[in-house]
């Protein structure tokens, strides 16, 4: 198993069901469309995602949560920091995504 990045969203009072799918639906596109510069090939293993079952007004807001696969820690840094794919995602998600929050780990390392 690789190193796991997981990104819980809130979305703003005004975007619309339709807008909300969208980005969700654009974000699980990542996993084909994110290519590694080197390979020209793929490089997520996987994302899944969903939206929140149990809300509570604890939880900021958030609503949706999505889970990506990396093999590396470097794969996650270059998503995260330098892919133009991952980048041009968030530029479109900006009028519709509130608040972010992120956390990465390695499954079982504590």
């Amino acid at each position: 198993m690789g190193v796991m990045h997981i990104v819980m969203l809130s979305f703003k009072p005004l975007a619309t069901p339709e807008e909300i799918q969208g980005v969700c639906d654009s974000l699980l596109a990542l996993k084909d469309s994110c290519v590694h510069p080197e390979t020209n090939r793929p490089y997520i293993k996987n994302i899944m995602g969903g939206v929140d079952t149990k809300m509570s007004e604890t939880q900021d807001r958030v609503t949706h949560a999505f889970v990506s696969e990396f093999d590396s820690d470097e794969d996650r840094e270059y998503y995260l920091n330098t892919d133009p794919v991952y980048a041009a995602f968030w530029d479109g998600a900006k009028g519709i995504v509130e608040k972010t929050h992120a956390v990465g780990f390695w499954p079982g390392k504590f």
